[in-house]
């Protein structure tokens, strides 16, 4: 029997939201999740969610997640290696390939929906974090099967990794400073589950984002008229960037991270995730929520709100 929608990552953040608006939109019997782990059966399961084990470290295991699967969502991995990232990537593209994924009940429907990011928007990109979804485009485009890349605006939930902003910055050091359409990671899953269901855009690049963005500046302002504090702006050298976030960074990440933090905030400032796009305010059928208002929100539930990627120190 063939499965309409197969969503890997899904017990992640976006995969685990395309997932639940798809079960409350679409009958049981057209999805199923997917995980790198057989220890996540029984929760989706238990559910009445059937589930498939989708290691990218194994292709054995892709191969049999993959049968029989007309749309499969690739989630991105969470990892900022860029060789493991490809890796793995490569992995998941053949083995949907292999397992001939696609598209039977409409030729416009794309078989393959990749979770890209927004940096370039629908160009290219200096930024190290892109560079793997780019070569992962790629590897689409040359394997021959029928693919969407959706690059989803940077979620407004992950602001503090982006700027490496902890509750107890007092100095927030910069070295450039630009506007970044920062998305809601909720927002982004409804939408790319509408997208999915909607069809279309075969072999094309999408763009999913807010339609306001925000500058790292702006962002210090928001956080110190929400919360009270007074964290204080510095722009600084790129060595001096480098330096001074790794040295004793509260989350533990080394210096390497921080290079890579670097060419991130150097794309930015040339204005690489400034680029709007009204697809996701038609896919929802109203505005995305603007990065001034997500971010308060976050900080008045929380003005300790942390980013569980900051902290590589932590079990």
């Amino acid at each position: 029997m063939t499965l309409k929608y197969l969503i890997t990552g899904a017990s992640g953040g976006l995969g685990s939201q395309v997932l639940s608006y798809l079960a409350g939109n679409i009958p049981a019997s057209e999805y199923a999740a997917a995980s790198s782990s057989e220890a996540n059966r029984k929760r989706f399961e238990d559910r009445g969610i059937a589930f498939r084990v989708a290691d990218y470290d194994n292709v054995k295991s892709l191969e049999a997640a993959f049968q029989d699967v007309e749309n499969l969502l690739f989630v991105s991995t969470n990892t900022f290696d860029v060789a493991k990232r490809e890796k793995q990537h490569q992995n998941v593209v053949d083995a949907a390939k292999k397992m001939n994924v696609k598209h039977v009940s409409t030729e416009s429907h794309p078989s393959v929906w990749y979770t890209s990011l927004a940096f370039g928007g629908f160009g290219s990109s200096d930024a190290d974090v892109q560079r793997a979804h780019l070569l992962t485009e790629e590897m689409l485009r040359k394997c021959g099967i029928n693919f969407t890349s959706i690059r989803e605006g940077l979620y407004t939930e992950a602001f503090p990794v982006f700027m490496n902003w902890y509750p107890n910055t007092s100095v927030m050091y910069l070295h450039s400073d630009g506007p970044i359409t920062f998305t809601r990671r909720a927002e982004l899953a409804e939408a790319t589950a509408r997208l999915m269901i909607r069809g279309g855009h075969d072999r094309d690049i999408v763009l999913l984002t807010a339609q306001q963005p925000i500058t790292f500046s702006e962002i210090v302002g928001v956080i110190n008229d929400t919360t009270g504090r007074n964290v204080q702006v510095q722009f600084v050298s790129a060595e001096d960037f480098v330096r001074l976030k790794a040295t004793g960074d509260e989350g533990g990440k080394p210096e390497a991270f921080f290079r890579k933090l670097l060419s991130w905030h150097e794309a930015i400032g040339k204005g690489e995730t400034s680029t709007t796009d009204p697809l996701m305010a038609d896919l929802l059928g109203r505005e995305p929520t603007p990065p001034r208002e997500a971010i308060q929100e976050l900080l008045r539930e929380n003005p300790n709100y942390e980013w569980h990627q900051n902290y590589v120190n932590r079990a």
